[in-house]
């Protein structure tokens, strides 16, 4: 899928942020997704068992097909948190869903996704609520589709951190997967992503320049891969809607492991933090905003 990601993660994270403080519901989460696999450089450590095997060829495929054998479910569990300028914590929210992919026509599905709430930085999360709406929602993998006006049409108005898992998880296989060929390690790759978005009855974003660099390699999940960082900072966004107006940026950055065998992502992470200052219909103060999330994107089963 060629297409032009923009940072949706980001868009989606400032209308929650509209959301949270209209009608006292968002949420987020500060905690860093942890790395939990060696990378393998050629610098590496001769000591160590992944040293001992590092390749000899650096250079990745020129041209490489995504292989879909079967389907393949991945778990992307990502945490929002809310905090106020002195980085106390005001809320913090977790989304869980199943997402598969390499169903017949090229279609994915998404199953079980949930959402726990939770007040403050220490209180339990409560029960996790169903988003029965997305339950079994089935759309052919084109991540152009999702910006079609109607492509979330049985989702609820209010449903835009739902709407992000969408877009993170095309981030993902895009950024992973359309790239290979022009990816050397250690080098700076301009993705060509850069530009403004119009979100519909929202406002813009714009990704300011996106930065893709194959770092080293790495194995998940029992497979050889190639492990690709992005990074885009300094994103301006301007939101506009029923009555509050919005103007901040949006810094987002994770790593994507990919199977050097199929193509297919074998995990990734996602960080994102938002600042902006807002002022909310009838009010003349403006307020300044914090939001923080952080996301795992992991194979869970593959048949």
């Amino acid at each position: 899928m060629h297409n032009k990601p923009i940072s949706i993660f980001g868009a989606g994270v400032v209308v929650g942020i509209v959301i949270f403080l209209n009608m006292q519901v968002c949420a987020q989460s500060i905690n860093a997704s942890l790395i939990k696999s060696s990378i393998i450089g050629p610098s590496g450590d001769s000591s160590s068992a992944a040293a001992q095997a590092v390749p000899q060829n650096w250079e990745l495929p020129p041209a490489m097909t995504v292989k879909d054998v079967g389907t393949r479910t991945y778990r992307f569990t990502i945490t929002y948190n809310t905090t106020n300028m002195r980085g106390e914590m005001l809320r913090r929210q977790r989304f869980t869903a199943d997402y598969t992919r390499g169903l017949p026509g090229n279609k994915v599905r998404w199953d079980n996704v949930t959402e726990e709430d939770a007040d403050g930085a220490t209180a339990p999360y409560g029960t996790p609520q169903p988003r029965d709406f997305m339950d079994r929602f089935t759309y052919v993998n084109n991540m152009t589709d999702t910006f079609n006006p109607d492509f979330f049409k049985q989702f609820p108005a209010t449903a835009v951190l739902e709407r992000n898992l969408v877009w993170d998880t095309g981030m993902f296989e895009t950024f992973g997967q359309d790239h290979l060929g022009q990816l050397k390690l250690n080098e700076p790759y301009s993705s060509g992503y850069e530009g403004a978005m119009k979100l519909p009855g929202e406002g813009t974003f714009r990704n300011r320049q996106i930065i893709l660099e194959y770092i080293g390699r790495s194995q998940r999940n029992g497979e050889d891969c190639a492990l690709i960082s992005y990074q885009a900072f300094f994103n301006p966004l301007e939101i506009k809607n029923g009555g509050m107006e919005m103007t901040g940026r949006s810094d987002y950055w994770g790593l994507i492991w990919v199977s050097l065998t199929t193509a297919q992502v074998e995990y990734a992470t996602l960080n994102e933090t938002v600042t902006a200052e807002m002022k909310l219909p009838g009010q003349s103060a403006i307020q300044n905003i914090n939001v923080l999330r952080s996301g795992d994107f992991e194979l869970i089963s593959q048949k």
